[in-house]
């Protein structure tokens, strides 16, 4: 969660508080590696630094057999980008060496036991990092472990936290996030060191952030034609996705969902690998329940005629037990994975509700509650307590639901839209700035439809970009940040730039 409050939004801004947001968007593209105020001021540090390469030789990584996986892979990449730094890779180990001069020591507190007795020690100093959200802390720790002199330490909170200490480090030695999806060139080196430290990642502004693959037709074409010639996205685009997103200090993602794009559940190795990574996967506004409705409901529906041979349609008011049947399918099958759950409901492919029995909105809003009550049946039955977090979108007409009467959870997050076109439409009241489960933004970076589409380029003005989200956050909406970036490729500096605020707003 935040580690400052957000600002009372009655209060007017302050000229001083505009001139830093203008600054922090003129600078912040030209930093390759830009990182947290923390940083800096550590890489000033007096101690000598730690060699991660010296006369061709590599230092070797530590980390425990028992971490979370998405740590283990992760330390896999930091031996690669040393690699890409260096020209020499450095070894992985699960068992901590008899006798070693250096050695980068990754683990997560409460999984790794050498890093839990370096805390215990007082050696590692995790008092603003110990039991928070995706933080860590980098530093360096002489004679850590019997036959160990120095190691370079980088501990996490929780697994998220592990990889990005691992992934700030490959900033450091001048790997950029996007060196594989934007050719961006990596210097190459004989020898490269980083500083001593500490060095805190401080826990986010924002605690779910991350992108929707959306209007993807130009990305389905070029990774069928070159990552999958079988698929139309599919495992092996996501997982470069998804280290792209963990690079960016992302940990969200809305897969993509058009018909010419192949659905996430189609290859059940897309959620293991999602999960394997450390990446929560939600669905946009149409798909409740992590359903894709255009490529699933066609095929449930033949699955599930009525009695008298004919389809049923994807309308609650006409058949609310085969809908909810088609939810809990889903529910069932990924309950073991780290999930965000879209509950409500809208039409197929990103239509309208549709309601044949419910034609007034005050009508439609009872049919909306009777949705709401259901899939929250499903989640407790199918998934219990993880399934956490539960979020509704009130996206074009669930908004005027909303506006009359929906009665959303106190423990679901509320995701406003903004208007297609990087203006927020709605930001919540006291009220809802008070629920238990929070606030959120759907905003768009890339658009496909009425009045005018934006694609392939990246149009939105960062000074706009940051004028918006910085209203948001003052308004209290700080538990998650979607952005829909369309193809992905040529939105790097808008996507970049958003991301950035979302770890530190005040950066």
């Amino acid at each position: 969660m935040p580690t400052t409050a957000p600002q009372d939004p009655s209060q007017p801004w302050t000229r001083k508080a505009f001139l830093r947001g203008m600054t922090a968007v003129g600078l912040a593209p030209l930093l390759p590696a830009v990182l947290p105020a923390a940083a800096r001021a550590a890489s000033a540090a007096t101690r000598p630094g730690f060699d991660l390469v010296r006369d061709g030789v590599a230092v070797d990584v530590f980390v425990d057999a028992a971490d979370d996986p998405a740590v283990i892979r992760a330390a896999g990449d930091l031996r690669a980008d040393v690699e890409r730094v260096c020209g020499v890779r450095p070894g992985l180990r699960h068992t901590l060496p008899e006798r070693s001069t250096a050695l980068v020591l990754v683990g997560t507190l409460g999984a790794s036991p050498v890093v839990d007795r370096l805390a215990a020690q007082g050696r590692l100093d995790v008092r603003r990092v110990k039991g928070r959200w995706e933080a860590s802390v980098t530093q360096v720790v002489e004679h850590p472990a019997p036959g160990v002199d120095r190691a370079l330490v980088i501990a996490g909170s929780d697994r998220r936290g592990t990889v990005y200490g691992i992934y700030d480090t490959s900033e450091r030695i001048g790997v950029s996030p996007w060196y594989w999806w934007a050719d961006v060139p990596v210097e190459q080196r004989d020898a490269v060191s980083v500083p001593a430290g500490p060095f805190e990642r401080r826990e986010p502004s924002v605690r779910y952030r991350g992108v929707f693959i959306n209007d993807e037709q130009n990305l389905t074409t070029w990774s069928q034609r070159t990552q999958e010639p079988d698929k139309n996205i599919g495992p092996k685009t996501y997982q470069r996705l998804f280290e792209l997103l963990l690079r960016l200090k992302a940990n969200y993602l809305w897969p993509a969902m058009h018909p010419y794009s192949d659905f996430f559940n189609k290859y059940r190795e897309n959620p293991e690998l999602a999960d394997h990574y450390g990446i929560v996967v939600g669905s946009s506004h149409p798909e409740a329940l992590l359903r894709n409705g255009v490529h699933e409901w066609a095929p449930w529906a033949e699955e599930h005629r009525g009695a008298d041979g004919g389809l049923p349609v994807y309308d609650y008011t006409v058949n609310p037990a085969v809908i909810s049947d088609y939810w809990r399918a889903r529910a069932r099958e990924n309950a073991a994975y780290e999930s965000s759950w879209t509950i409500g409901m809208r039409g197929l492919h990103d239509t309208a509700l549709e309601t044949k029995y419910a034609t007034t909105i005050a009508e439609k809003v009872v049919v909306m509650n009777d949705i709401v009550a259901d899939q929250r049946r499903i989640l407790a039955e199918e998934v219990g307590a993880a399934a956490q977090p539960q979020i509704f979108i009130p996206y074009k007409e669930v908004l005027d639901l909303y506006n009359a009467g929906v009665q959303v959870p106190d423990d679901v997050t509320l995701i406003w839209p903004d208007d297609n076109h990087g203006n927020m439409r709605q930001l919540p009241d006291d009220a809802e700035r008070a629920r238990s489960g929070g606030n959120g933004i759907y905003y768009h970076l890339s658009y496909w439809g009425r009045p005018r589409s934006y694609l392939w380029l990246d149009t939105t003005q960062l000074t706009k970009v940051w004028q918006e989200l910085r209203r948001v956050y003052e308004h209290g909406v700080d538990r998650m940040w979607i952005f829909n970036v369309g193809d992905l490729k040529s939105i790097e500096t808008g996507l970049s730039f958003s991301l950035d605020m979302a770890w530190d707003v005040d950066r």
